[in-house]
C-alpha cells in the first residue's frame, strides 16, 4: 500500500514539474518572438528611413539634373538647330546646281530630243509626232520610248496637287503625250493587221506574232480560219493566253494583248479619288458651318443664302474646272485624230450600269467608235466626279492597294479586210475608219445583275472569256494577287464582273474569266510588309550605313553610302534588276515600290496599318538626330516602344565604330521625349519598364549631348566629318520607313 502511495505522489510530482516546464518554454518562445518582432520593426523602419533618404537624394539629384539641363537646354537647342540648318542650307545649294547642271548638259546634248519643262519644245515635238506617218511598229518603239522619257521627266516636275496654273500645263502635256503614245500603238496594230493574211502560220492556219522591247510586249491573233471548235491560243515566249467562245471563234476578229510595263491609267484614278475627298470634305465643311450659325431667323436666312451663294460657286468652279479640262482632252484627242488622215481607233467595249439603272443598252454588231472617242474615254483627266455605282464595294482603293507589273490591254477588234490576187495584183480594200472594235459582252450576266444584283456563274461561263497570265518576272508579288479591270466611265479600277480567278504559285502564273475584253492589272496590298517585325541602323565606316528591316514576309537590307543606297534581298529573282545596284533614294522608293516591295509610307498609312501612335514632331526630330549621328552610332528597335505613351520614344542605342554587328550586352536603351532625353537604368530583357534614369548619366535637351556624353574621340570625330548628303540621306531613308512608329512586333494582320 505504502508503495503504491509513493508511485502516485511522484506522478503528481512530475505532473506539475512538466507543466512548469511548458509554461517556463512558452514563455521563453514568447519572449523570443518579441524580439525578433522588436528587431524586424527597427530593421523596417531603419530601412524606411534609409529608402526615405534614398528617394530624397535621388529626387534632390534629380532636381539638380533637372535644373542643370534647364539652364543649359537653350544652348543645346540652338547648336542642334545651326547644326541642322547648316546641313540644309548645303544640300539646298547642292540641288540647285545640280539642277542647272543637269539643264546645260541636256542642252549641251543638242541630240533634238526637246525639254519637257520648256512648252514651247515638248508642242512641237508633240505636233511633229502627230503628223509623222511613220506605221512600222519597230520606229514606232523607238519613238514611244522617248517619249516615255519624255513623260518621266514631266513627272518629277509635276506637283501632284495641280496647285499652279503650271502644274495643270504639265499635267495636259503628259496626259496629251500618254494618249499618243496609246494610239501610235494602235495605228502600228492596224498596219500589222492589214497584212495578216501574209503572215499565216501553216500549222494553225491563223496569224500570231509577238514584238516586245522594254517598255511593252504586243501579242496580236488574226482568226483566219473561223474553226468552231477554236478554243484558244497560249503566247508560251511572253506567257499571255486567252480562250474565246465559239461565237468569236467564227467571227472575223482580232485579239490584242498589249502589256506596258507602265501605268498610264492609275493616275486618273488617284485623281478622281483625290477630288472626291475634296468634294466630300468641302460638304461636310459646309454643313458644319450651317449647323454653328446663331438660331435666330435672320441669321438663319442669311445663312442660307450664303450656303447658296456658296453651293453655286462651288459647283461653278467644277463645272469650269471640268468644262476646262474636257476642252483639253478634246484638243488632244483632235490632235492625235490628225496623225492618220483623222483615222479612227477602237474605244472601250463596255458600258459601266449606273446606280439604280435597270436600262441595259443593246449591243449591236457593226456599231464602232473612233480614236478620239477612245482617248476622251480613257485618258480623261480624273477630276471629274466618278459615276455613282452602287456596288462601291468593287472600286479599287488605291491608297490600299497598288498594281503591280504594268497594265495588260486586253482587246478584240474586226479583222481588217485581207488583201487577195487577181491577174497578177494584189487587191487590199482600204478603210478610213480605221481599227474597229468588235463588239462582246455576255449579255445574260448583265441583265441578272441589273435586275438582282447578282452574278449568276452558270449563266455568263459559255459566254466568259478566259485569259491566262504568267506573272512579270520584274515584280515580286508576296502574297496572292489579285486581278482588278478597268473602268473608262468612271475611271477606277474595278474587281466586279471578274470570275473563276485561280493562281499558280508553282508556274507564278493567274488565271480568270472576264464577261467581256477589259484592260486589266494584277493588284498587291500596298502595306503587306506593315507593321514591321524589328529593324537596326548599323554604321559601316564614315558616311557608310546599313539599314536592315524585318517584315512579316520578307527581310531586306539597304545600305546607303554618300547620298547612294543599294538593296539588298535574299531569294528574290524578280529582284535582280534593282538588287546590288547603286542609286539615289528616290530612284530606289519608286524602283521598290514598282517591284512590289513596298517599305515606305505616305499620308494614309496609320488608317491601313496598325502603329504606335507617336509626337510626329518628336520623331521628326529623332530621325534627323539619328542621322547626324549614325556614323558613329548603331540604332535598334526596343519592345519598350509601345509602352512609353505618344510623347516618347524609346530605342536601342550603341557606340559602334567597327562594320560587326552590335553585342546584344552593348546596347543602351535611350528615352526621348519633347522636353528632354535619358538613358534608362533598364534593358531589353527587363521584367518591366521603368523610367529610372542610368546611374551616371544625366538629363539632356537633345540626342545628340545625351551620346556626347560617353562619346569616344574617334566617333565624335566620325560625326564632325560626316557629309551633308550622307546625313540627308539617311534622315529621309528614316522619314521615309517611320521605323519608330510602324515597327510593333506584337502585332499580326489577319492576312499575315
Amino acid at each position: 500500500m505504502r508503495a503504491t502511495r509513493k508511485k502516485r505522489s511522484a506522478k503528481k510530482k512530475d505532473g506539475r514539474t512538466s507543466k512548469a516546464e511548458k509554461e517556463r518554454l512558452q514563455k521563453e518562445e514568447e519572449e523570443r518572438r518579441r524580439k525578433e518582432e522588436e528587431e524586424a520593426l527597427l530593421i523596417a523602419e531603419q530601412e524606411e528611413q534609409e529608402r526615405l533618404e534614398r528617394e530624397q537624394r535621388e529626387e534632390e539629384e534629380r532636381q539638380r539634373l533637372e535644373l542643370k539641363d534647364r539652364e543649359r537646354r537653350e544652348d543645346e537647342l540652338n547648336e542642334l538647330r545651326f547644326k541642322l540648318e547648316e546641313n540644309q542650307s548645303a544640300v539646298n545649294t547642292w540641288e540647285a546646281a545640280s539642277r542647272e547642271q543637269a539643264e546645260w548638259d541636256q542642252y549641251m546634248l543638242c541630240d533634238g530630243n526637246p525639254n519637257p519643262a520648256v512648252q514651247p519644245e515638248i508642242n512641237t515635238f508633240i505636233s511633229l509626232w502627230q503628223d509623222d506617218p511613220e506605221l512600222q511598229i519597230q520606229p514606232i518603239m523607238q519613238q514611244c520610248a522617248l517619249a516615255l522619257r519624255l513623260t518621266d521627266e514631266l513627272g518629277l516636275l509635276l506637283n501632284p496637287e495641280l496647285e499652279s496654273a503650271v502644274d495643270q500645263v504639265y499635267y495636259s502635256t503628259l496626259l496629251s503625250l500618254q494618249n499618243l503614245i496609246h494610239n501610235k500603238y494602235l495605228l502600228a496594230t492596224e498596219e500589222i493587221l492589214n497584212r495578216a493574211k501574209a503572215c499565216v502560220d501553216n500549222e494553225t492556219g491563223n496569224m500570231q506574232t509577238v514584238v516586245q522591247d522594254d517598255n511593252i510586249t504586243l501579242c496580236l491573233w488574226a482568226n483566219l480560219n473561223k474553226k468552231p471548235r477554236f478554243k484558244g491560243y497560249h503566247f508560251k515566249d511572253v506567257g499571255l493566253g486567252f480562250e474565246l467562245h465559239r461565237q468569236l471563234a467564227m467571227s472575223d476578229i482580232a485579239v490584242r494583248f498589249l502589256h506596258t510595263n507602265y501605268d498610264h491609267l492609275s493616275h486618273l484614278s488617284h485623281r478622281a479619288q483625290e477630288e472626291k475627298r475634296k468634294l466630300e470634305k468641302e460638304e461636310e465643311e459646309n454643313t458644319e458651318t450651317t449647323l454653328t450659325l446663331p438660331e435666330t431667323p435672320r441669321a438663319l436666312e442669311d445663312g442660307e443664302m450664303k450656303g447658296e451663294e456658296n453651293g453655286r460657286t462651288s459647283a461653278e468652279q467644277a463645272d469650269e474646272e471640268i468644262q476646262s479640262l474636257k476642252s483639253e482632252r478634246k484638243k488632244s484627242a483632235a490632235s492625235v485624230h490628225s496623225a492618220k488622215k483623222e483615222r479612227k481607233s477602237s474605244s472601250r467595249r463596255q458600258k459601266e450600269e449606273g446606280e439604280g439603272q435597270i436600262e441595259i443598252e443593246t449591243i449591236v454588231e457593226g456599231v464602232s467608235t473612233s480614236a478620239g472617242e477612245t482617248d476622251e474615254a480613257d485618258s480623261a483627266p480624273a477630276v471629274a466626279v466618278p459615276v455613282t455605282d452602287s456596288r462601291e464595294e468593287h472600286v479599287v482603293d488605291l491608297q490600299k492597294y497598288t498594281p503591280l507589273g504594268g497594265v495588260f490591254y486586253f482587246e478584240v477588234f474586226h479583222l481588217p479586210p485581207q488583201s487577195y490576187t487577181a491577174r497578177g495584183w494584189e487587191i487590199r480594200q482600204l478603210l478610213d475608219t480605221g481599227l474597229q472594235v468588235f463588239p462582246y459582252q455576255s449579255e445574260p450576266s448583265l441583265v441578272q445583275i441589273a435586275v438582282s444584283g447578282k452574278q449568276d456563274d452558270n449563266s455568263t461561263q459559255s459566254g466568259a472569256v478566259g485569259v491566262t497570265v504568267i506573272l512579270p518576272d520584274s515584280v515580286i508579288f508576296l502574297k496572292e494577287p489579285q486581278v482588278a479591270r478597268w473602268d473608262a466611265t468612271g475611271q477606277h479600277w474595278r474587281t466586279d464582273c471578274i470570275m473563276d480567278t485561280s493562281y499558280s504559285a508553282e508556274t507564278r502564273s493567274v488565271s480568270f474569266r472576264m464577261e467581256s475584253f477589259s484592260s486589266f492589272t494584277l493588284l498587291q496590298e500596298i502595306y503587306a510588309n506593315m507593321p514591321f517585325q524589328s529593324w537596326e541602323l548599323r554604321p559601316l565606316g564614315q558616311d557608310s550605313v546599313l539599314f536592315t528591316l524585318n517584315t512579316a514576309l520578307s527581310e531586306l537590307s539597304i545600305t546607303v553610302k554618300g547620298n547612294q543606297c543599294m538593296l539588298q534581298m535574299k531569294d528574290a529573282l524578280e529582284l535582280a534588276h534593282i538588287l546590288g545596284k547603286w542609286m539615289s533614294l528616290s530612284s530606289l522608293q519608286t524602283a521598290m515600290r514598282r517591284a512590289g516591295v513596298n517599305i515606305f509610307v505616305n499620308e494614309y498609312s496609320d488608317k491601313y496599318v496598325t502603329v504606335n501612335k507617336k509626337d510626329p514632331l518628336i520623331e521628326h526630330a529623332v530621325y534627323e538626330q539619328m542621322a547626324l549621328v549614325s556614323s558613329s552610332y548603331a540604332f535598334s528597335w526596343s519592345q519598350w516602344n509601345t509602352q512609353c505613351g505618344q510623347e516618347h520614344l524609346v530605342l536601342q542605342v550603341c557606340e559602334q565604330l567597327s562594320a560587326s554587328p552590335v553585342p546584344e550586352e552593348a546596347w543602351s536603351l535611350y528615352l526621348l521625349g519633347a522636353q528632354r532625353s535619358q538613358r534608362l537604368n533598364i534593358s531589353e530583357r527587363s521584367e518591366a519598364f521603368s523610367l529610372d534614369l542610368a546611374e551616371g548619366t544625366e538629363f539632356h535637351s537633345t540626342l545628340l549631348h545625351m551620346l556626347r556624353d560617353s562619346m569616344s574621340p574617334e566617333g565624335r570625330a566620325r560625326i564632325d566629318h560626316s557629309h551633308f548628303l550622307y546625313t540627308n540621306t539617311v534622315q529621309k531613308l528614316l522619314s521615309a520607313t517611320r521605323v519608330l512608329t510602324f515597327t510593333r512586333r506584337d502585332v499580326y494582320t489577319a492576312d499575315n
